[in-house]
């Protein structure tokens, strides 16, 4: 989970990432911010996230990322 703060923080570290559940939902997360963050992830994980993945239910927390990724390196 470190890990995947680190990415996240890279990503745009001016975002609160673990204090929110709604990222997405109440746009504290933007386009930008999402494409970075794919990226960072994709990256640090060496995972390659499909456009079925990309909703707010796997972005809207740093707990449903860190499920999404885990998901996509088993």
């Amino acid at each position: 989970m470190d890990e995947l703060l680190e990415a996240l923080k890279r990503a745009n570290p001016k975002i609160d990432y673990e204090s929110s559940d709604k990222l997405v939902t109440d746009k504290i997360i933007d386009s930008i911010d999402m494409t970075s963050i794919l990226a960072e992830l994709e990256e640090t994980f060496d995972i390659e996230i499909d456009m079925e993945y990309i909703v707010p239910k796997n972005f809207d927390s740093v707990e449903a990322m860190w499920a999404m990724v885990q998901e996509l390196m088993d």
